[in-house]
């Protein structure tokens, strides 16, 4: 299986930040039997996720993104994964809120998605390397 994971932000696109969550997601999965895992950076935005997300799930079985699903108003990775999946997996998303409940009372204010979109996988994570790792 394959998997590429998609880092949101705008700091780290302009160089202005490092890509932490990133590399970490690609070395989780890559621990769970993933191959062929890369990481790409694209803006925060509705129109630079839903483009990146189109293209990813044309090639890879699990496309993971990290950054854009907080409260900012630039942060618009679950408006943009709803565009693109054809049908929503709330389950996942509820499952990853709810293990953290109680640990991490921030854990409850991420409003990642998930979904599929033809035989991909798409998951939204928050953007801290802590919250990939969980």
């Amino acid at each position: 299986m394959k998997a590429a994971v998609i880092t949101v932000s705008d700091r780290v696109s302009r160089g202005e930040a490092e890509d932490l969550s990133g590399p970490a997601a690609a070395a989780k999965l890559a621990a769970l039997g993933f191959h062929d895992v890369v990481v790409v950076v694209v803006p925060d935005g509705v129109e630079s996720v839903r483009d990146k997300l189109v293209e990813l799930v044309a090639t890879y079985d699990l496309v993971v993104t990290t950054g854009g699903t907080g409260f900012a108003p630039r942060d618009l990775t679950p408006e943009a994964t709803r565009l693109v999946i054809e049908r929503e997996a709330p389950g996942l998303a509820e499952a990853m809120r709810a293990a953290t409940f109680g640990r991490f009372p921030h854990g409850m204010l991420s409003r990642g998605v998930a979904g599929i979109r033809g035989d991909a996988l798409i998951i939204n994570l928050p953007g801290s390397v802590k919250a990939v790792e969980e």
